[in-house]
C-alpha cells in the first residue's frame, strides 16, 4: 500500500470529522519540502533523535518526525520509514515512569505537549506492534497534561511551562489542546471539563483588537493569535468560525508574519493551521505570504530553515525546518490533527 493511501486509511479510521476529498496534488512547494525533508534526514543522529542547541530534544524530535508525516511519509515504508520509525521509538524510549515526557524541567509541558500530539496522531499509522507500544503509554502522557491543567486563580483553564506550577499562557496551552484533541480522535479518555476550562482561558486572552495575548493582562502576539484561533477551532464544532476567531482571523490578515519577526517560525506555523481552519477569505488571504516567506528564504544549499529572530538561532536549523514543512503541507491534510469537516471547505 502507498503511503499516501495508508495514511488516507488510517485518518479514516480516527478521526470522524475528516474531510472525504482527497489530499491536493503536487504543488509549486513541493520541491522545497522535498528538499527539507532530506536535510532532516540527514541531521536524525543515530539513535533516531534532532538535537536543539546541541542537546537532543524531544519536543524538536516530534515536530521532524511530525513533518515528515504531514508530507504523506509512515514509518511502515517508503523512502523516509527507517528515519519516522526510529524517531518515534525515541521519543517513546524518553517517556518518564510517571508518563511525562521530557529531558527539560525548565520546559517540560512543550516537550511533553508536543510529544503526546505526535504519539496520538500517529499510532493509527504504523504497525501493529509499534501501534500497540503507543496506546499502552498515550494514556499516561494524556494523564500527565489533565494534571498539569491549572485548577484555579486568574490562569485556571491553562498550562505552563512546568507540571506544578500556578500560571498558564497561551503557547503551552495550545500544544495542551492540540495533544488532548489528537489522543481523543484515537480513543483516549478526555474529560469535557478540562477543555471546558480551557476555553475560557483562551477566551480570557482575547485584546479588544482582536488578537490574542500571552497570558490575560500580556502583550498581544502573532503567535498566540494563531494558536488561540486553532485551539478554539479544534474544540468543538460550535466554535468553528466563532466570533472570537473571526476577529482573531482579521487581526492576522492585517498583521502577517514576515521573516526576521519574533518567534517567526512559531508563527507560521500556527497561524497556517489557524487561516486553513477558517478558510475562505482568510485562507486565501494568508496563504501567499506564507508560500512567498518561506520559499524565498529556504537555503538552497541544504534544504533547511533557520530564522533570523532569537527564537530561531536558539533552537536551530531543525526546529526551524521541521516548523516550516508543516506549515506548508497543512493543505496536504495528511496529518489527522490538519483535518477539517467538510462544511468547512469552500467557505
Amino acid at each position: 500500500m502507498s503511503p499516501a493511501r495508508y495514511l488516507t486509511v488510517a485518518i479514516l479510521l480516527l478521526l470522524p470529522l475528516a474531510a472525504s476529498a482527497d489530499p491536493p496534488r503536487r504543488t509549486p512547494a513541493d520541491d522545497n519540502i522535498d528538499r527539507a525533508l532530506q536535510f532532516l534526514k540527514r541531521s536524525q543522529e543515530s539513535d533516531g533523535s534532532w538535537r536543539s542547541a546541541n542537546t537532543k530534544n524531544p519536543g524538536v524530535t516530534a515536530l521532524c518526525v511530525m513533518a515528515f508525516l504531514s508530507a504523506g511519509h509512515v514509518p511502515s515504508e517508503g523512502p523516509y520509514a527507517k528515519t519516522v520509525e526510529d524517531g518515534i521509538r525515541w521519543v517513546l524510549k524518553n517517556q518518564q515512569a510517571n508518563g511525562l515526557i521530557s529531558n527539560d524541567g525548565s520546559l517540560e509541558m512543550y516537550h511533553h505537549g508536543i510529544c503526546t500530539l505526535l504519539l496520538a496522531e500517529v499510532v493509527g499509522m504504523t504497525d501493529r506492534k509499534l501501534s500497540e507500544e503507543i496506546r499502552a503509554k498515550l494514556p499516561k502522557a494524556v494523564e500527565v497534561i489533565l494534571k498539569a491543567q491549572r485548577a484555579n486563580g486568574p490562569h485556571k483553564g491553562g498550562w505552563r511551562y512546568r507540571v506544578a506550577e500556578t500560571d498558564g499562557d497561551i503557547s503551552v496551552t495550545g500544544w495542551q489542546l492540540m495533544a488532548l484533541r489528537a489522543a481523543k480522535n484515537v480513543g483516549s479518555d478526555v474529560p469535557a471539563e478540562p477543555i471546558d476550562l480551557a476555553i475560557g482561558y483562551i477566551k480570557r486572552c482575547q485584546s479588544f483588537n482582536g488578537g490574542f495575548m500571552y497570558y490575560p493582562g500580556a502583550q498581544t502576539t502573532v503567535a498566540c493569535t494563531g494558536t488561540s484561533i486553532l485551539a478554539l477551532e479544534l474544540c468543538g464544532k460550535d466554535l468553528h468560525r466563532c466570533p472570537e476567531n473571526l476577529k482573531g482571523g482579521a487581526y492576522l490578515l492585517k498583521n502577517l508574519p514576515r521573516w526576521g519577526s519574533d518567534h517567526f517560525f512559531y508563527s507560521i506555523y500556527y497561524c497556517s493551521q489557524a487561516m486553513f481552519q477558517l478558510g475562505g477569505n482568510y485562507w486565501e488571504g494568508f496563504r501567499p505570504t506564507l508560500s512567498e516567506q518561506l520559499l524565498r528564504y529556504q537555503n538552497q544549499r541544504d534544504g533547511s530553515w533557520l530564522g533570523t529572530d532569537q527564537g530561531s538561532r536558539i533552537y536551530g536549523p531543525n526546529y526551524c525546518t521541521a516548523m516550516g514543512v508543516l506549515a506548508l503541507t497543512v493543505e496536504y491534510r495528511y496529518l489527522p490533527i490538519y483535518q477539517r469537516s467538510e462544511d468547512v471547505q469552500g467557505k
